[in-house]
């Protein structure tokens, strides 16, 4: 008898234990940036995954960027898990588009929530373009979780007016709310975002939003931000990601004007690849911006590889990668002038940076030990034993055919022998006649031979 009474009450521990409430925080806390979003998706997902009961956003903040916050109210609105906004004293801006995508909404005493038109940072309203996109964007937020769609316009738009708001069914009469005249944003103090049932509650703790829930004894799991999410932070500033894809420009550029492999080359693939995976991480890489610049890059590589010099090709190549370069400094959302003026700016300080950078970085490492092993300059000369002559120095005065373009190196064939040389300097086409000047060491130098005289 005592054995099943024991089975009995392990059973009933087990599931007591098993049925406890699973619930995530998430801080939105400071300005909304675009290493945001990732984070918030990737909780969300494990939320989903954990079957979790709810996922509470700790909120407070003044706003940040537009697209960064609509990606975050996608990422809600379609999550699978009970969404909670508990409004740690304000959801201004970016803030209340967030809070209006939650399931619920709870929020401090003393706090507020709204005054979300976009401005640059100088204070300046926004386009028409710019306003009638988060007025509409907050407008359907609202609607999807049976808010009010006039308070979350006129929080947008201070052109808006009413008199009256539709609550529960009921037309009531507005004389609290001074965002209902015109020329004034709407932004919610506490008593009236309870009252215009854009918040359900009052919480002053999480705690607190837990037991209105019904949830006390929840396990909460904190989320914070990894360093790869910090990470994609650092490179998608618009600075750091003109640099990455200047360097990465550039040291590609100069790679393919020397034979092989070597280090501009694989420090370039890095830098591109860094900007660019960070870009599309956060969103800012469209289809159309990578195609933009894997043309500009196939331009060059044309210019390079096919045809000699540098004419209409580079240009267009260089053209339409720094066109490609400045698309992708900007979010695949309406902008006010500020923003696509930061993006040029970041552009051209990013060229600019790079260039004066891959200098100061050549001159530096030349004077590194790790340069003097890596070229070990007069280490091993003939005096001292060491020999890597292939044995040319009688081919001076021979002639041979340009096997490949020489710009200015390539290969020539004397005889049955195939050497790779270097022109004095010009550019000397394919199956042209040469003449061997000098051999040393493994350095063969070649002139064009005259063929008409």
């Amino acid at each position: 008898m005592k054995k099943p009474l024991i089975f009995s009450i392990l059973f009933l521990f087990c599931k007591l234990v098993g049925s406890q409430p699973i619930v995530y925080k998430i801080p939105i806390q400071r300005t909304i940036d675009l290493g945001l979003p990732p984070f918030i998706e990737r909780i969300i997902q494990n939320a989903e995954e954990e079957n979790a009961d709810a996922i509470i956003f700790d909120i407070n903040t003044f706003g940040g960027r537009v697209d960064a916050a609509t990606q975050i109210k996608d990422a809600i609105l379609s999550s699978n898990v009970l969404t909670v906004a508990f409004i740690n004293r304000r959801a201004i801006s970016a803030g209340a588009l967030i809070s209006l995508s939650c399931e619920k909404i709870y929020i401090t005493g003393g706090g507020t929530i709204g005054a979300a038109t976009a401005v640059d940072m100088k204070g300046n309203k926004g386009s028409e373009k710019v306003i009638s996109y988060m007025r509409e964007e907050m407008a359907s937020t609202a609607e999807k979780r049976n808010r009010n769609t006039t308070i979350a316009k006129g929080m947008v738009d201070e052109e808006l007016s009413f008199t009256h708001l539709v609550i529960d069914g009921d037309s009531v009469e507005v004389t609290d709310l001074e965002g209902k005249k015109e020329g004034k944003l709407i932004t919610l103090t506490t008593e009236l975002a309870l009252k215009y049932k854009i918040a359900d509650g009052e919480a002053e703790t999480v705690d607190n939003v837990l037991t209105i829930l019904e949830m006390d004894g929840a396990e909460i799991r904190s989320a914070r931000v990894n360093w790869s999410e910090n990470f994609v932070r650092f490179l998608t500033n618009p600075v750091v990601a003109s640099l990455l894809m200047t360097f990465g420009f550039l040291g590609i550029l100069f790679e393919l004007q020397s034979p092989g492999w070597g280090i501009p080359g694989t420090f370039g693939s890095v830098c591109l690849a860094l900007s660019l995976g960070a870009s599309y991480i956060a969103k800012l890489a469209t289809m159309t911006d990578l195609i933009i610049i894997f043309v500009g890059v196939a331009l060059l590589l044309v210019e390079v590889v096919f045809i000699p010099g540098f004419g209409f090709a580079g240009i267009a190549g260089i053209g339409v990668l720094l066109w490609g370069l400045y698309e992708l400094l900007l979010p695949d959302v309406p902008v006010n002038p500020e923003v696509t003026s930061m993006a040029l700016t970041g552009l051209t300080i990013g060229i600019i940076g790079g260039i004066i950078g891959l200098v100061l970085l050549f001159r530096l490492m030349t004077k590194t030990r790790f340069w003097t092993k890596l070229t070990a300059p007069g280490i091993e000369s003939h005096e001292k034993g060491y020999d890597i002559s292939l044995g040319w120095e009688n081919l001076e005065g021979t002639e041979g055919i340009a096997s490949t373009d020489l710009r200015p190196s390539g290969w020539i064939n004397i005889g049955e022998q195939r050497i790779f040389v270097v022109s004095e300097g010009d550019y000397i086409s394919k199956n042209d006649q040469v003449k061997v000047l000098s051999v040393d060491g493994n350095r063969v130098v070649v002139r064009k031979l005259n063929t008409n005289s």
